[in-house]
């Protein structure tokens, strides 16, 4: 029988780097789910190019032809909906959503953030870090809230801060660790293995740490 994959509908607005490493664990066969559509808000993405190369559909929604942000995650809604999304993965969408997309994905919204949340919330993260001197950075997947990086944290991936390391140099370490933990986390997510208490996520049948993770990664179960 064949397995069931997971429809996700991805949101970017840039080069879309973080779709290229989700397209690449699905066609591996390490992620048991199929990107149904990618939505962007800016014709001049990246994203689109690395959609069209891999069969994806995708789809241009300027925010821009809509004076009012809920009726700009309205429309977002109904094409997501109209593809079938079961999860929204949020890769590089620089827009701050509304009420009324969470109201039609309910804790269904996951993003990656380049900086250990609470820490360095909002744009700039990793300059944001370098500025002030940490010693360790790093990423994290969350489950996405109302607020700005806000929601609850399902993985962080920690970076070591060298002292040659410049803003540059920090900020390609950190995407490499976000390539790896995004796949990961919508995996779990795929063998119904997130549940939400509060503000913590719990994975479910966790035995074996994550080298670099602050999180298990559970590959193991």
């Amino acid at each position: 029988m064949e397995k069931r994959l997971l429809q996700i509908g991805v949101l970017a607005s840039g080069s879309g780097s973080n779709l290229q490493a989700i397209i690449d664990d699905i066609e591996s066969g390490n992620l048991p789910a199929k990107i149904a559509v990618l939505i962007v808000n800016k014709s001049q993405a990246g994203a689109v190019e690395r959609a069209r190369k891999h069969g994806i559909p995708s789809l241009i929604i300027s925010h821009k032809n809509f004076s009012r942000r809920e009726d700009f995650d309205a429309a977002l809604v109904k094409a997501l909906q109209e593809h079938g999304v079961e999860l929204v993965v949020l890769a590089g969408f620089m827009r701050v959503l509304s009420p009324v997309f969470f109201a039609a994905f309910p804790q269904r919204v996951m993003n990656i953030h380049p900086a250990l949340l609470p820490a360095f919330p909002g744009v700039d993260a990793q300059e944001q870090a370098f500025n002030y001197g940490v010693r360790f950075a790093g990423c994290t997947v969350h489950f996405v809230d109302e607020g700005v990086d806000t929601g609850p944290i399902i993985i962080q991936a920690v970076v070591e801060v060298q002292p040659d390391d410049t803003r540059d140099s920090l900020a390609k370490k950190i995407l490499a660790q976000e390539h790896r933990i995004y796949p990961q986390a919508i995996k779990l997510y795929a063998a119904g293995r997130l549940e939400i208490k509060g503000r913590k996520v719990i994975i479910r049948d966790c035995q074996t740490p994550a080298i670099g993770c602050t999180n298990p990664s559970c590959e193991e179960g």
